[in-house]
């Protein structure tokens, strides 16, 4: 059959926000900014007799004896854990950000014709918009402290404090995360402001780059349980020793893994058909809008508003409906992946 020239078999974008794993500590409140009273918090075993609570079949939900003698039956785990000591109120997370640029050139793509548009466009866009309302929404994230995911749950106070550590730029924030509403983009602090000027400079090839690191402090409670992120186990009567659950950590420290960062601060796609009709927020910006928890993709082809249909438009030169379009194909990229197409018809 023959190929289509418009397309690109072999298409990739390397991502352009680049965070580290993050490094879980524990602290004191109102000393959380000594570096002598951090500990690292390390993962825990425990072994545990749970209940029968899965839904049983009919058989034996509506028959008592055959009932009574499955919650007999002993629901043996072992799982990891992780909690602050009896002495320590407050939990810091910690870790760096790189933000690149680039996003007009893509890593791989053979064919010439659809690389010169594409580049077209993507420099058109970086030329009106400056990736400014892109970079507003990862400050936005980073200020109120989304990727702290479950541990933000029940905090009492959390501060984020932000320093660049990229030569010849200043910066240096701090934010109190619970003031920051996460449904919505709209707050107008000049610490935002000014965060968000910088990642736009670094996304637009204005700077070279731009490296942040990203201390965060959460007032949990004293002796209170954290929530490192958790291993994909699947063996679960082989492996790690028969685990159950298994927390992730890095050199003995209890740690959140760097892609589940990163889906914190893309969570910006407020653009999605369905947001005034459903009542889940911002989702993570990704091709086909899907949320895994939810077991649903928000941005179906059907409707046109998957990354694929908007992006073969905008790449060859066409105009998008919407500039809310645009941001949310280049937020795509931004992200990073491998788009080529079959170029057969």
């Amino acid at each position: 059959m023959a190929k289509n020239k418009n397309i690109a078999t072999v298409l990739a974008f390397e991502k352009k926000l680049v965070p580290s794993d993050g490094f879980l500590y524990e602290t004191i409140w109102d000393k959380r900014t000594n570096p002598e009273l951090l500990k690292p918090l390390g993962l825990r075993e425990k072994s545990v007799r749970g209940t029968i609570s899965n839904r049983l079949k009919a058989n034996i939900k509506n028959d008592p004896l055959k009932l009574n003698a499955e919650v007999e039956k002993p629901n043996l785990q072992r799982v990891d854990s992780c909690a602050l000591s009896p002495d320590n109120d407050t939990l810091k997370m910690q870790f760096t950000l790189k933000i690149l640029s680039g996003v007009q050139q893509p890593s791989a793509c053979n064919n010439q014709e659809f690389n010169q548009s594409y580049s077209e466009a993507a420099n058109n866009y970086i030329a009106e918009e400056g990736f400014s309302e892109l970079a507003r929404r990862y400050a936005t994230n980073i200020a109120a402290a989304r990727f702290l995911w479950r541990n933000r749950v029940g905090a009492e106070a959390i501060e984020v404090h932000v320093k660049s550590l990229t030569k010849g730029v200043e910066l240096n924030l701090v934010f109190n995360a619970l003031k920051m509403n996460l449904r919505e983009f709209d707050n107008e602090s000049e610490d935002i402001k000014i965060m968000a000027a910088n990642i736009a400079d670094a996304l637009s090839g204005k700077t070279d780059y731009l490296l942040l690191e990203i201390q965060t402090y959460a007032l949990v409670g004293k002796a209170q349980d954290v929530y490192p992120s958790e291993e994909l186990v699947l063996d679960k009567g082989n492996s790690k020793g028969g685990k159950s659950k298994v927390l992730y950590a890095i050199g003995g420290i209890a740690g959140m893994h760097s892609q589940k960062i990163g889906n914190a601060l893309r969570t910006i796609d407020t653009w999605y058909p369905e947001f005034y009709d459903v009542n889940i927020g911002p989702i993570a910006v990704e091709p086909y809008g899907a949320v895994t928890n939810l077991g649903k993709a928000y941005r179906n082809p059907k409707n046109k508003s998957d990354f694929f249909t908007l992006f073969d438009k905008f790449a060859s030169g066409e105009k998008l409906p919407r500039k809310e379009d645009e941001h949310y194909v280049m937020a795509v990229l931004v992200r990073g992946g491998v788009f080529g197409e079959s170029g057969k018809e």
